[in-house]
């Protein structure tokens, strides 16, 4: 196809689609991008091909070695199991487990695999009762004698999914009994830029080879993503304090006042990796071989703190089912309540609002925006007044994203005791908040 552009006369070549718009030619390039241009400037339109049906549904059986470890994949969906539907120029969610083993066979040097398959969402559709049923699984896999499992889904909240886990085996001081990896991709298998293929068998690779966690150093369940823009190599980082930072680059995640646990390298496809220093399993906790569920039912609302938090939100959340609040705050943890120039008296109503809430027997947490950095509600007076009023989260260097599954786990197995909460907070229970804060 011959178009004019602002660069002048431009040649496309691609697979034609369901065009975006009346009055426009929509292809599919070889590089996985749509491209689309209104007809009035076609030049002129060339059928290379006629269109080509596919010849077999079948998937090719894919054949491992029996001695290699066992690792079971846990599909969910995402981006890393998705490709084009030609019918639409859309990108779908809609390979099996069996269709994965066949779009990367150099898994089966690596390990002995195995897939089920929970479902094909969007991370961002996820809910409290996935990671539940994500959980039990982990359980069976084990249970058939795993030495690790790799979860994939969708890279959006695959932080959240890999706290909620992190905490629900090994919230209670135990560890599990081997490797738990979620792992995504970026971009989709379709497109030559993808990071899929890397991700995966790095993921693999060390649910199959890494050490076993230790449960109370970030390690209870992984993220192995890109650790660049570049091919290569992944990182291996700890699932309790890590986010995604990045809306499309490959290396989209990073770690949350933490450090990388290692790195596995892809030498023609040859895996390999290399633990860091400062990772050293001790193994003192005992191996548990369940979880705890997580309570599907409770309600969390998440606040920002700033110009627009007002206390009508809070009186209206106080009429509502909901178990408590996290407001990620500015700064070291601060909540806008005080009224220096005496023209802010909505501060002064939020802090009534904030002190009715905690004196009913509901929870309020409070993180801080920053990402880096600790929770410290007592280097200003203002910290202070938030303690008296009962705001959880004072000396704490849990990230916010870990602390919204962390409050959600405690609430699981606490309710709404405020004093075990707030004594639990302060714990160290996976590796989310270390007593040194590290970058």
């Amino acid at each position: 196809m011959e178009v004019s552009t602002f660069a002048g006369k431009t040649v496309h070549e691609g697979i034609v689609l369901p065009s975006t718009g009346e009055g426009h030619v929509t292809l599919k390039l070889v590089n996985g991008y749509n491209v689309s241009h209104p007809l009035t400037e076609v030049f002129s339109l060339e059928e290379l091909s006629s269109p080509v049906e596919s010849s077999s549904t079948s998937i090719p059986e894919v054949e491992f070695d029996q001695t290699l470890p066992l690792v079971r994949i846990i599909h969910t969906g995402g981006t890393i199991a998705s490709k084009v539907d030609y019918a639409t120029g859309a990108v779908v969610a809609r390979f099996e487990p069996e269709e994965m083993l066949a779009a990367f066979p150099e898994m089966a040097s690596i390990a002995k695999i195995e897939a089920v398959k929970i479902g094909n969402m969007w991370s961002d559709d996820m809910r409290p009762q996935h990671w539940n049923q994500i959980s039990s699984a982990i359980v069976d896999a084990f249970a058939d004698g795993a030495t690790g499992v790799v979860i994939t889904q969708g890279t959006d909240t695959m932080h959240l999914t890999s706290a909620a886990l992190s905490y629900m085996w090994a919230g209670n001081g135990q560890r599990p009994p081997g490797r738990i990896v979620l792992t995504g991709s970026q971009r989709s298998s379709d497109r030559g830029s993808t990071d899929a293929a890397e991700n995966i068998m790095a993921a693999v690779h060390w649910a199959a080879h890494g050490p076993l966690p230790d449960g109370g150093l970030g390690d209870t369940a992984v993220i192995v993503m890109h650790s660049s823009s570049d091919d290569g190599s992944c990182v291996v980082l700890p699932g309790c304090a890590v986010r995604k930072s990045h809306s499309s680059r490959r290396d989209a995640f990073r770690c949350v006042n933490s450090q990388a646990l290692a790195y596995v390298s892809n030498a023609h496809g040859k895996m390999s990796h290399q633990i860091m220093d400062h990772y050293k399993p001790s193994y003192s906790r005992d191996i548990t071989t369940s979880s705890t569920s997580i309570n599907e039912s409770l309600r969390i609302c998440q606040l920002l703190a700033g110009p627009h938090l007002h206390a009508d939100v809070i009186n209206a959340l106080s009429g509502l089912d909901y178990d408590a609040l996290l407001i990620h705050g500015t700064g070291l943890g601060h909540l806008p309540i005080e009224d220096a120039m005496g023209d802010t008296p909505e501060n002064i109503a939020l802090h009534k609002a904030i002190g009715e809430w905690c004196s009913s027997g509901r929870i309020a947490v409070v993180s801080t925006q920053c990402i880096h950095g600790p929770v410290n509600l007592a280097v200003y007076s203002k910290g202070r007044a938030q303690q008296e009023l009962g705001v959880v989260g004072h000396d704490s260097n849990t990230g916010p994203d870990s602390a919204l599954i962390k409050l959600h786990y405690l609430l699981s197995i606490h309710g709404r005791n405020f004093k075990q909460i707030k004594g639990a907070w302060n714990e160290n229970l996976v590796g989310e908040n270390p007593p040194n804060l590290q970058s």
